[in-house]
């Protein structure tokens, strides 16, 4: 259902809107492109049309028919003769498209975006009009058409006739009007006038002035589902569609602003599914909002049972999950179960009995209340319960309980709504052990509906549950400022471009009794706009330069909009900051914005395992500090955001931002959040806060020692396993190992852990030698701060020099002290086991001098220093020798009881492996004798010692798991367990050593990238059906981060296929039997479960994009190590 135009431009306004941009075209071939030239003399010659010419013409490969192009489908097209407007007896021959909204007509077939369109709800009758001829009449003009013969004219007029007696049935004026979501003049880029732009459901519509408009009689409109919208400068923004780009300029950046969002929301409308929305728009019910009646309401709170409009759904969403769950009937189609749409056909009229039984008329909601008032009413009937009809039981808490186990075991759904939200206890104990809950009863009795909405109310704030909550909000302290300052338009999305200072007008800001309001001027009577603290979720203070004015705020408000300030005083920008603050935040919670912080204000949270009744806290957050006031504390805490234990994200489906988990001191803090956008800078500041591997040493991940978690997992690993290892910190390891795990530490050390087994000593000390020789400034706080350091080695007397040594430790900032304190207290373990693993003193300095001071090794003093400090590390440190002792005690035993572990193992058993060389021939198999820890490799270097084959450069010899039975093979890796491989083979399956073609270009495609992913067009298919057959067709297929996305074609938002990378299989080769169209193929194997396994084909066009995929597949599933840095074949 969709909004349509009006009647034509006046003949001597034609010339000018005739004036047209540019034709945006497909590609054509060659005779293509002739006709075209051709059609357009014709044009030029016949230019007498009443409409804009909007050149875009699709190749003969498309069908205008198409459900793409069209979101309704079309009724009739065919070719026509038409007069022009003028009243001239000369036809034009136009192609003409019916559908059940509108009649177009276009240039010819091939157009995109027609010359004129009717709406069929303004049309009045058609007639015919003597041989061939009939008339559409409509309001304020007639148009004229001949069809070919008569019985093509009965044809259309039969067609039409149906169409708008059907529409006159089904459609209604104020309905359509209610789609509308904005209209008004815009330029267009190329015309010499404005045109009149309706954005209406999911399509924008063109007119030549706003009477067109009123008269149902246009020039064209745009589907929304094939585009996108971006501002391009200060008023001007560009629409681009698949066939054309649109661009317009607005009257203002706010005005531009508010048409980008609007035109925005039209694209998300465009994209979403009715099918929801149609099954609970069919109780009558639930065609209006349950709180104020608008029409058409589209989203829901699926806890408290009540559909929405838009704008009430967003006064609903301030008030939190915990009180209200809203989600959208377009866009949330996964969390609409079967289940859920029947609660729902419960409708607002019956839901409202409860809800809504003891309205005042004075005080109800209309679709046209302002927003202030909206948010008094919504938070007056849910959050308080103020309009509720109360139960019977009231008040008797064990009595409610009761009647709630009574009522889930029947189908009365609207009793038990009645029962909860008068304070019956959803997670109650029932007395019966084996049904202990309500759900568990709901569930025995078969009342799916009941366990349904008792799911979502698991967690739910009782009406009148919150009133500590809001005490805490109304506490803040009375301020009162004055001022100019710069403002932009206001968002519903974070500030994340850069803001010119043109985007700013210039405010008189006025900050008194807890409101925040500006105004044109100093002199102005009325307000501009404004706010209430209390309604202010966070304020955001933006680094220096961020915008065009160099300081500047943000306020980020309850109804999800956000208000960003500047000015180029730092001095009235802080004052501004300051003021805001102290009335933004509780009495109790002043010390909050005591500090220079970086965004401070409330959240929800709960403490502990329990998701269930948050709380609001105050939160303050500024570098990797976190300070916090949680409700009923009397204190503000001070938490160091790197020496958490774990800060993890939580993502549950459908329910917006999701909640990040802060584990610290044994305490867990669980942080909630929802799809207003100041959470998402709450989960970024917070991730920057606990750590980044790539800043300097106290930007680190730390320990409660103030060491790098990173410095600490290495020494802690070598501590272990490798003090005893020799030339321990001299040997070198794998360097894309090394790589590797120095990527993944660096990510997120705190969720690396070191095992034994999986990682090699000589890895992990070369991640710690490698990553105090990049960490930002090293250990000695920059290379200017270390020249002390190296020149204390010229102090010829040892205790001097010690004394030196230990004025410029307390020199050192504290984590880098520490860290220094830390790693040579490590080396000095290490070189107490010297006579094994023959690292003294003297070479641990060789190694550690350059590696601490970040030097190419010329300078001998570095190692003199760290020679020093290891020897001197009792004195230098300030350690006591009898605790250092019980240290080193503790680590002999730990090695001593290691070795007796080991020495009483047995050696893994031996078993016969068959492998074939190069080929599978009769009577060729090799049989050879490996444990369960042989790798890929170690199998490979078998097979070719048998055979005396020794390894040229340049080979890649791998071992291969090849499926006949498929026609298929794929190389192992190299680490993989061959004996695992060999236990898992099928009957048609087998193990042959041969050389890898592909492994040479693979690792040469992926040398040197840092972001290994891919997508395109790729020919794919499944088998269907007994007979295994299907067909190769083109998806996009995109590959990268942890998953492999098959997509039905460039414009689909949704993947049609998708499968996480760890469980995929990937072999080269497609059976003949389903006939690829290359020879370039792959068999993808997806494991999501052990009886979920699908196998999809994909074939590539060229031996090159085989390899480039192939490479891509190798590199995401085992991080970019392909190949052995050093290959026990080239030994």
């Amino acid at each position: 259902m969709n909004e349509l135009f009006v009647s034509d431009v006046m003949a001597d306004q034609e010339d000018s809107l005739r004036a047209m941009q540019n034709c945006f075209r497909s590609q054509f071939s060659m005779e293509e492109v002739e006709c075209e030239d051709i059609e357009a003399s014709r044009r030029t010659s016949s230019v007498d049309e009443d409409s804009i010419y909007l050149a875009c013409t699709l190749s003969r490969s498309y069908d205008l028919g198409d459900s793409d192009l069209h979101h309704t489908p079309v009724i009739k097209m065919g070719w026509l003769d038409k007069t022009p407007p003028q009243g001239s007896l000369i036809f034009q021959k136009r192609w003409v498209m019916l559908d059940a909204q509108c009649l177009r007509y276009f240039q010819n077939e091939k157009e995109v975006y027609s010359k004129r369109i009717i709406a069929i709800r303004f049309v009045t009758e058609v007639l015919n009009v003597g041989e061939q001829k009939f008339e559409v009449v409509t309001r304020n003009r007639t148009f004229l058409f001949r069809a070919e013969n008569n019985t093509v004219r009965e044809e259309w007029v039969s067609v039409l006739k149906e169409t708008i007696q059907q529409r006159r049935s089904s459609m209604e004026m104020s309905l359509m009007n209610s789609l509308i979501s904005k209209q008004g003049y815009l330029e267009m880029n190329g015309l010499r006038s404005k045109v009149y732009v309706v954005i209406c459901a999911d399509r924008v519509f063109l007119y030549g002035n706003a009477e067109e408009h009123s008269q149902g009689v246009g020039i064209t409109y745009i589907e929304m589902n094939v585009g996108t919208v971006k501002s391009t400068d200060k008023r001007s923004f560009n629409l681009t569609t698949f066939y054309r780009t649109f661009s317009f300029l607005a009257e203002s950046a706010q005005q531009r602003d508010q048409w980008v969002e609007a035109l925005q929301d039209c694209v998300s409308r465009s994209l979403s599914s009715d099918v929801v929305a149609q099954k609970i728009w069919a109780v009558e019910a639930n065609q209006r909002c349950a709180d104020c009646g608008a029409p058409h309401p589209d989203w829901a709170s699926v806890n408290l049972c009540v559909v929405l409009c838009k704008c009430c759904a967003g006064v609903h969403r301030g008030l939190g999950q915990s009180v209200s769950k809203v989600r959208s009937l377009r866009m949330d189609e996964k969390v609409w179960t079967d289940n859920l749409i029947q609660v729902f056909l419960l409708g607002n009229n019956r839901v409202n009995l409860f809800w809504a039984a003891n309205t005042p008329p004075s005080e109800a909601l209309q679709p046209s209340s302002d927003s202030e008032k909206r948010q008094r009413f919504v938070s007056a009937k849910y959050c308080q319960g103020k309009y509720r009809r109360y139960h019977a039981l009231f008040g008797q808490q064990e009595a409610l309980n009761k009647a709630l186990c009574s009522t889930v075991q029947t189908d009365d759904v609207l009793e038990t709504l009645s029962l909860v939200f008068c304070g019956a206890d959803v997670n109650c104990y029932t007395g019966d052990p084996e049904l202990p809950s309500p759900v568990s009863v709901a569930q025995h009795y078969g009342q799916i509906l009941q366990v349904e909405f008792l799911t979502h109310n698991h967690n739910t704030d009782l009406p009148g549950s919150r009133a500590g909550n809001h005490t805490l909000l109304e506490a803040a302290l009375p301020v009162s400022h004055t001022g100019y300052l710069f403002k932009t338009a206001s968002s519903i999305r974070p500030v994340t471009e850069c803001k010119a200072k043109g985007d700013f007008s210039r405010r008189w800001c006025s900050l008194n009794q807890g409101n925040f309001s500006y105004y044109e001027s100093e002199k102005s009577s009325s307000q501009s706009g404004g706010m209430k603290m209390s309604d202010v979720l966070c304020l955001l203070v933006n680094p220096p330069g961020k915008h065009g004015y160099a300081h500047s705020f943000e306020l980020y408000h309850d109804s999800g909009r956000v208000y960003l300030f500047g000015e180029d005083s730092s001095d009235k920008v802080k004052g501004w900051i300051k003021a805001i603050a102290k009335a933004l935040v509780p009495s109790a919670a002043e010390d909050l914005v005591c500090w220079p912080f970086a965004r401070v204000g409330r959240l929800s949270y709960t403490e502990g395992q329990s998701h269930h009744s948050p709380l609001l806290g105050w939160f303050s957050l500024g570098g990797s500090r976190l300070l916090l006031l949680l409700h009923g504390a009397d204190r503000v805490e001070n938490i160091d955001l790197r020496k958490i234990k774990e800060l993890s994200m939580e993502q549950e489906a459908g329910a917006g931002a999701g909640a990040v988990v802060l584990v610290d001191g044994g305490r867990s803090l669980r942080v909630e959040g929802d799809r207003r956008p100041d959470f998402q800078g709450w989960l970024s500041g917070l991730q920057q806060g606990s750590g980044r591997g790539d800043g300097p040493l106290d930007q680190q991940q730390l320990t409660d020692t103030d060491v790098p978690v990173i410095v600490d997992r290495c020494m802690s690993y070598i501590t272990q396993h490798g003090l005893k290892s020799e030339g321990i910190y001299r040997r070198s390891g794998v360097n894309s190992k090394i790589a590797a795990l120095l990527f993944f530490l660096r990510h997120d050390a705190r969720q690396v852990r070191l095992n034994e087994g999986e990682r090699q000593v000589d890895d992990v000390a070369n991640v710690l030698k490698r990553f105090l020789r990049e960490v930002g400034e090293g250990v000695f706080n920059g290379h200017q701060a270390s020249l002390p350091w190296l020149h204390t080695t010229t102090v010829s007397e040892m205790s001097e020099r010690v004394s030196q040594y230990q004025a410029l430790l307390h020199s050192l900032p504290r984590v880098n002290r520490a860290t220094l304190g830390a790693v040579i207290n490590h080396l000095y373990c290490v070189q107490c086991f010297a006579d094994e693993n023959q690292m003294n003193m003297h070479n641990l300095a060789i190694v550690f001098g350059p590696t601490l001071f970040q030097m190419d090794g010329t300078d001998n003093s570095a190692g003199q220093v760290v020679e020093d400090l290891i020897q001197n590390y009792q004195d230098i440190f300030n350690v006591d020798a009898e605790q250092f002792q019980r240290q080193l005690d503790m680590i002999s035993h730990v090695i001593k009881a290691q070795k007796e572990h080991t020495e009483e193992g047995s050696p893994s058993p031996l078993t016969i492996c068959g492998v074939y060389l190069e080929r599978k021939e009769e009577g060729s198999e090799l049989l050879v004798q490996i444990s369960q820890e042989v790798s890929a490799e170690e199998l490979v270097c078998k097979v070719l010692r048998r055979r005396n084959i020794p390894p040229q450069q340049g080979d890649y010899w791998s071992c291969f798991l090849v499926d006949n039975s498929q026609e298929i093979e794929r190389p192992l890796h190299y680490q993989e367990r061959a004996l695992t491989i060999y236990f898992s083979l099928g009957k048609d399956c087998h193990l042959v050593v041969k050389k890898n073609c592909y492994m040479e270009a693979i690792l040469t495609y992926i040398a040197g990238r840092v972001d290994v992913s891919r997508n395109g067009l790729i020919k794919f298919c499944e088998e269907k059906g007994q007979r295994g057959k299907g067909t190769f067709s083109r998806r996009l297929c995109v590959l990268s981060g942890l998953s492999l996305r098959l997509y039905k074609d460039v414009k689909s938002s949704q993947p049609e296929r998708e499968c996480q990378i760890h469980a995929l299989k990937v072999y080269c080769g497609i059976k003949r039997k389903l006939q690829p169209p290359s020879c370039w193929g792959m068999t993808v194997v997806c494991e999501k479960a052990v009886r979920d396994i699908q196998q999809w084909y994909l074939c590539c066009e060229s031996k090159n994009e085989l390899i480039e995929w192939l490479a891509t597949f190798m590199s995401l599933q085992h991080d970019g190590d392909l190949w052995p840095a050093a290959s026990r074949l080239d030994s």
